[in-house]
């Protein structure tokens, strides 16, 4: 091998994969990650994600919750059998617990909430413990977040499956769909 292919495999820049449904979404925080020295990779769907992981083995990937009407959550686990390096973060603007918790079962190495921006998505995909400096929230979460938290844990437990969550819940199908779409009621 020359010099020069050694240094130009050495500066190429780490691979990352963004998946989301977004496409303005995507083309911005694409562009941003991009000025800060990644060769991103965009995929608006999972079939897409996963042909692109395939072809282009991302160091890194972020990865939305709510990839159309699927979860992003089995793509975190397909990312991780394709390369158990990829250090992935699951971005979400339908954040709850039971989510969380599955993603970093499944092998993200962070949750973030959607307003973020690239500077603190760059920071978590970089950062290899959590912060023990958290505040705890002051006061308890109000009813409507438990019952949206309850819905989001019922849902997991049934691996995403609208129908069975539904049944799980002595609920009507419907009912269950209208209450997933609205957003998370804040804490």
């Amino acid at each position: 091998m020359t010099n020069t292919q050694e240094k130009s495999r050495v500066e190429e820049p780490p691979k990352l994969l963004l998946v989301d449904d977004d496409p303005t979404f995507c083309q911005v925080l694409g562009q941003a990650l991009e000025k800060r020295g990644f060769n991103v990779s965009i995929a608006e769907n999972l079939t897409d994600a996963i042909a692109l992981a395939e072809s282009c083995k991302p160091e890194y990937a972020i990865v939305d919750l709510r990839i159309g009407q699927e979860s992003g959550l089995p793509l975190v686990k397909q990312l991780k059998a394709l390369n158990e390096n990829t250090r992935i973060v699951m971005l979400t603007g339908y954040a709850s617990i039971a989510t969380a918790v599955e993603a970093i079962k499944l092998g993200a190495v962070h949750y973030l909430t959607k307003p973020t921006d690239a500077d603190e998505i760059v920071t978590t995909l970089n950062r290899d413990t959590g912060d023990a400096n958290v505040t705890p929230a002051c006061r308890p979460i109000s009813v409507q977040r438990l019952e949206w938290e309850h819905l989001q844990k019922v849902l997991a437990d049934c691996d995403g499956n609208i129908s069975a969550a539904a049944r799980a819940l002595n609920m009507h199908r419907r009912t269950l769909q209208r209450k997933l779409n609205k957003k998370p009621v804040r804490h």
